[in-house]
């Protein structure tokens, strides 16, 4: 830059302005030169004043360049330091005295953040079923949902085309405290001045539909138990005072004493003698949505039992159930049949049995279709019974036989025995032939 060409006015008291006596600037052959130019260019004549001051300024000016040069190469090496370390990496100690370069702590924090991304599991997918809580507001329900009776309920299903299950006491009751609407989204269930006889499952399920065709998704189901809880009636009432249950030995037996509050304390008692009846978990449990199960019935549990419920100082029984023990079949019965002949001759006797086993003490019917029926004979029939052990295991054998005496021509034909016990009926066919008794040839005289 050609400096000879500005102009400045510098104040009288900057401390570098040339002492009297000072003439080491004008003593500059191209100062002195350019003092000699004529009157009409003296405004380019440089005070010696201004050029200290120029001076100045230009130092200034190299040492914050200089200084800012080098703030830009530490943030350049400190952002190179970041981007080149590795995850695992661990950097060798400094010596004694030196800090530890701030990378270090961001790398640390990078490195115990990144595993957290890598195993955190993705949310499971939201249920189709919520409860509106206020305009605009709702909740997933669980597995279980309890609320005070007298409380609203307002359930919502996502869905197009969408069914509902409620309990069947409200089934029951109609248009009424119930009330069920269908959007084009959504369908939408409320239930107004609720009771204890309202707690039971709730469900509904969408159903996906192209133009005509509807079917149904497991992830477009919904299902939630509510307990509405009542303190003054700790059991779902009922109509009915007595109820009979069947105790059949193959199946479980479901006693349905449900409470309305899930922390009600329940137990199982027997009427006559009184006695509790216990609950271990494996013969006999308690499911506070269902009520206690038997699930090895034996003769020794009929009778009259019920259930007891206690919550903070209150008692209540339940409705009480008459069990009665049937010695109940496993299956319908598979029965076997044989003729004591395949081909008889007229006048001969002959008898078709059947026979079937079964569990011990299992009843059994037998019921015969034979082509005499339509002559008019009328069955001559023996049954009995054997208990007999087959497989290392006690089985009964039971049997019936019908007796066919003097053949004719009309008990040719089939032979059918069907056997019935309380799973089903069971069926056996088989076949017998009549023949001619042969001519016997004159003997020759």
């Amino acid at each position: 830059m050609d400096l000879s060409n500005l102009k400045f006015r510098v104040p009288q008291s900057l401390p570098c302005s040339p002492t009297a006596g000072s003439n080491s600037l004008l003593e500059d052959p191209a100062a002195s030169h350019i003092s000699t130019q004529p009157r009409r260019s003296r405004w380019l004549t440089m005070d010696p004043r201004a050029l200290c001051f120029l001076s100045c300024c230009l130092l200034i000016c190299v040492i914050s360049a200089e200084i800012q040069e080098r703030g830009r190469t530490l943030k350049a090496q400190k952002k190179r330091g970041l981007k080149t370390a590795r995850p695992g990496e661990v950097k060798p100690s400094g010596a004694p005295g030196q800090r530890k370069p701030k990378s270090d702590r961001s790398q640390k924090s990078l490195q115990k953040k990144t595993p957290l991304v890598v195993v955190t599991p993705s949310p499971p997918a939201s249920s189709i079923l919520t409860q509106v809580l206020g305009r605009g507001h709702f909740q997933n329900v669980g597995d279980s949902l309890s609320l005070r009776a007298g409380e609203t309920l307002e359930l919502r299903c996502l869905g197009k085309v969408v069914h509902w299950k409620v309990p069947v006491y409200l089934e029951e009751e109609g248009e009424g405290r119930l009330r069920i609407k269908h959007f084009s989204q959504h369908s939408r269930l409320q239930l107004v001045n609720s009771t204890g006889a309202d707690t039971g499952e709730y469900s509904c399920w969408a159903q996906h539909c192209q133009d005509t065709q509807c079917w149904e998704g497991k992830d477009r189901q919904g299902k939630t138990f509510i307990f509405f809880t009542d303190p003054e009636e700790l059991f779902v009432p009922t109509e009915n005072y007595y109820e009979v249950i069947q105790l059949r030995s193959n199946q479980p037996v479901l006693l349905p004493c449900q409470v309305t509050n899930p922390l009600a304390q329940v137990t199982l008692h027997r009427e006559f003698p009184p006695e509790e009846v216990p609950v271990d978990g494996t013969d006999i449990s308690f499911d506070v949505k269902k009520g206690f199960t038997i699930h090895r019935p034996r003769a020794s549990l009929a009778g009259s039992l019920f259930c007891l419920a206690s919550l903070g100082g209150m008692r209540q029984i339940s409705t009480k159930y008459m069990l009665i023990y049937v010695n109940y079949p496993s299956s319908s019965p598979k029965p076997t049949i044989q003729a004591s002949a395949t081909s008889v001759q007229l006048g001969e006797n002959f008898n078709v049995t059947c026979t079937v086993l079964s569990e011990p003490e299992i009843a059994v019917d037998f019921r015969w279709e034979y082509p005499g029926q339509k002559l008019g004979r009328p069955p001559y029939v023996s049954e009995w019974t054997n208990v007999v052990r087959q497989r290392g295991q006690v089985q009964q054998e039971a049997g019936s036989t019908l007796y066919v005496a003097e053949t004719r021509a009309g008990d040719a034909g089939a032979y059918i025995c069907r056997v019935t016990n309380l799973q089903g009926t069971g069926t056996a066919i088989t076949r017998v032939r009549v023949t001619r008794n042969p001519r016997v040839s004159p003997a020759p005289s």
